[in-house]
């Protein structure tokens, strides 16, 4: 059973020089150890088969979220090798910019020549007002704490244009068979969520019209096992459902992870 687990153009607008983040930055003091949030941990061992992997993932998660205009510009923090900028250069968008702070990982972006460039995400949008139409950021929220989103998010809505969309994604604390792993089994992840408190985040960060989604995993409709594993998370989503009902709560969203989208 495969799931995405196992498996640019110059920005128009004017945007800071690349950053020194390699001596006292803000980013040095974060909490993550090992896998700290601007960069990209979810890739495959092999990083150019996950092009194509990836590919299946943004399409059907992301893709219909972007806006129509696709001269809008776009910030993806903690690109990794591009996938998600090789996506939408590819589907057409003319002004996107990928940042992440490995440049290994950048690397292979350069390779295949997308706009991306090794850069700290605290750094960049500091001090920048008004600049993109769309944020996205490919990491996790839990790579951050509380505190640490907090300010991350206000950066993100003064960087954004009057009503810019930001695409944030996290660990989903509903869904009981999964959410407790989630969070032990990797140092560097502080918390979970669920569409409840993924809301107070971004309200308290000035953010409006936030929509709450289950991401997808099983997106690849070529391999008839993925047909599988949808019904199987299906049945299991749905009884956790009627068990979070018959304990008062309203919780309906229980994928593994869930995204955010979200206007200035």
């Amino acid at each position: 059973m495969q799931d995405i687990e196992s498996a640019a153009t110059s920005i128009v607008t004017k945007v800071p020089e690349k950053n020194d983040f390699r001596k006292g930055s803000r980013s040095d003091t974060l909490s993550a150890r090992i896998e700290p949030f601007d960069s990209y941990w979810q890739a495959p061992d092999d990083i150019e088969a996950g092009y194509e992997k990836f590919y299946q993932y943004y399409l059907h998660n992301y893709l219909p979220l972007m806006p129509a205009d696709k001269s809008c510009n776009v910030l993806v923090i903690s690109c990794g090798p591009g996938y998600l900028v090789s996506l939408l250069k590819d589907k057409g968008y003319s002004n996107v910019l990928g940042i992440d702070s490995d440049e290994d990982k950048i690397a292979f972006a350069e390779k295949r020549d997308l706009n991306c460039r090794t850069e700290r995400a605290f750094e960049h949008l500091q001090g920048i007002e008004g600049v993109y139409d769309v944020i996205i950021a490919e990491q996790e929220l839990n790579h951050l704490t509380h505190e640490e989103t907090i300010e991350f998010l206000n950066l993100s809505n003064k960087a954004l244009k009057s009503d810019g969309l930001i695409l944030v994604y996290g660990l989903n604390g509903a869904n009981s068979l999964v959410s407790a792993e989630n969070l032990a089994h990797n140092i560097d992840h502080f918390y979970t969520m669920t569409e409840y408190s993924f809301c107070q985040l971004l309200e308290y960060t000035g953010f409006k019209d936030i929509k709450v989604r289950p991401l997808k995993l099983y997106v690849f409709w070529k391999n008839p096992l993925n047909y599988v594993g949808l019904g199987v998370t299906a049945i299991l989503e749905l009884g956790m459902r009627a068990v979070y009902i018959l304990y008062g709560k309203k919780v309906k969203v229980f994928t593994k992870k869930i995204a955010a989208s979200a206007r200035k």
